[in-house]
């Protein structure tokens, strides 16, 4: 991901709907939209990234942990940078006594507080009450030779060397069964958190998305980038009715485009995502032809920066 300064306020709802009125756009947005740049990926570190767990994987080949909800955080070893690669403006006391050795793990402010964390990490000057609130969830050693199961101890090791009350390793521990991990989710879940994680002990660390790492969750998510705003109808006539989204490819190929219409308060209605910005959805499979079922708004991805013209 990459970071960027505060999206602009988006227009008056007046002006967009105008616009978004225009006979061409009503009748094919989707096949007129052009097609938007990727976000440009700079030196992004090359990080491990999950697949989505599907039943019936051999559980006692893996480790589980809680999915965090915050921002992606990798100390290269000199300064801490987003998951695109853009230098995060953390106070010096925040890394002060890091070690040379790349650090993978997350910035955390605790359970359902996932707009606070992007909120400081945005900021290009540090808010040190902010930053006190936050903790770098330590979950891999991008560097460190050996299988996960060996890097746990020397994650371990490096964390207590730095010593340091807001830099904390992530927990691991194992699951015998799908039930037994389900049983866990739904504590996990009961108590605020976003779901688990799962890696396998004899992995490697690999700068892809593979299924050495699994996201577990109650139910699927993904990131689209607005294309455009539809205008609403009835009691959204004067605000939004739809995003026209495009799924978010990594290999930069334009993704699948569909309208995203339900999961809206009002008030986001009237002041939509703004046009490039990243947003997450929820939603069901995928139909026959890749279109996610029963998509709905979750949040704008504010940790993820919108298209460049």
């Amino acid at each position: 991901m990459t970071e960027s300064p505060p999206s602009p306020r988006p227009r008056a709802l007046g002006a967009f709907t105008r616009i978004c009125a225009l006979p061409w756009l009503l009748a094919g947005a989707a096949l007129l939209a052009p097609a938007l740049p990727a976000t440009a990926a700079g030196n992004s570190p090359s990080l491990m990234l999950a697949n989505v767990y599907q039943p019936g994987i051999a559980l006692q080949d893996y480790w589980v942990s809680e999915k965090l909800d915050g921002v992606r955080g990798y100390w290269d070893g000199e300064k801490l940078l987003t998951r695109g690669g853009e230098r995060i403006a953390a106070p010096a006391w925040f890394t002060a006594g890091w070690p040379r050795q790349p650090l993978d793990g997350e910035l955390w402010a605790g359970r359902g507080q996932f707009s606070k964390a992007v909120s400081t990490v945005r900021q290009q000057t540090p808010d040190d009450a902010a930053w006190r609130a936050l903790r770098f969830m330590v979950f891999d050693l991008p560097t460190q030779a050996g299988t996960f199961t060996e890097r746990i101890p020397a994650l371990n090791g490096v964390v207590s060397r730095i010593d340091q009350p807001w830099v904390q390793a992530v927990a691991q521990s194992r699951v015998a069964s799908h039930a037994e991990l389900q049983r866990l989710l739904a504590k996990t879940v009961r108590l605020g958190g976003e779901g688990l994680m799962l890696h396998r002990g004899a992995s490697l660390y690999k700068g892809a998305r593979n299924d050495d790492l699994l996201k577990v969750k109650t139910h699927e998510d993904a990131e689209a980038r607005v294309l455009a705003h539809l205008p609403g109808q009835g009691k959204y006539a004067a605000a939004l009715g739809a995003l026209l989204v495009e799924t978010v490819r990594e290999d930069g190929v334009p993704g699948t485009r569909f309208k995203l219409g339900t999961g809206f308060s009002d008030e986001q209605r009237r002041h939509p995502p703004p046009v490039g910005s990243v947003v997450t959805y929820r939603f069901r499979g995928l139909n026959d032809s890749g279109v996610p079922r029963f998509a709905s708004f979750l949040r704008i991805r504010e940790d993820m920066a919108p298209a460049r013209p």
